[in-house]
């Protein structure tokens, strides 16, 4: 009868350095997640931001359209030249409502300029966050190289990219 080898964990080479590598793994793999997120997160806000911003914008151009209508009423009425009391009545009333639409107007442009300038500030800081994701990724499968070929530069040159990622990605914070 053959005789059956049973192998226990002890008796295997313990690899120290794969240890520290794996743990270095994991700790890129959380930092990855969280910087992977926190960009998701900052490209819905600048879409969002950028939303507000088309919404505004049209708001505004109703806004203009209402002001110019106006505008062509007061000159229909000095082109018929019409002599009324109510045509007074009319054009005080064209011009309380002009003055209306243009306050309305330089409110609303501003609103959509800050909803503009809120949309590209959040595209700046979600391109600092995708080159961190980016730089982390090369990180991980850098370090996880060492596996394969337990070369210890695989795993060093995962740290540099992995600090360098980081970095980046704090920046998109600090925005």
């Amino acid at each position: 009868m053959a005789e059956l080898e049973i192998h226990h964990e002890s008796e295997h080479e313990a690899d120290p350095t794969g240890q520290r590598v794996g743990v270095l793994a994991a700790l890129l793999a959380v930092a990855l997640a969280i910087v992977t997120i926190q960009s998701h997160r900052t490209h819905t806000a600048a879409i969002m931001h950028k939303s507000s911003a088309n919404d505004a914008w049209a708001h505004y151009q109703s806004t203009r359209i209402k002001y110019h209508n106006l505008e062509l009423g007061e000159k229909l009425v000095s082109i018929f030249g019409v002599k009324v009391e109510s045509v007074d009545k009319i054009l005080a009333d064209f011009a309380a409502q002009k003055k209306k639409y243009e306050q309305q107007g330089k409110q609303i442009e501003e609103e959509a300029q800050k909803a503009g300038e809120s949309a590209e500030a959040d595209e700046h800081r979600a391109l600092r966050f995708d080159l961190g994701e980016g730089l982390l990724e090369i990180a991980l499968v850098l370090s996880s190289l060492y596996f394969i070929s337990r070369k210890k530069m695989f795993p060093v040159m995962g740290i540099i990219a992995g600090v360098i990622g980081a970095a980046i990605a704090v920046t998109g914070l600090m925005m």
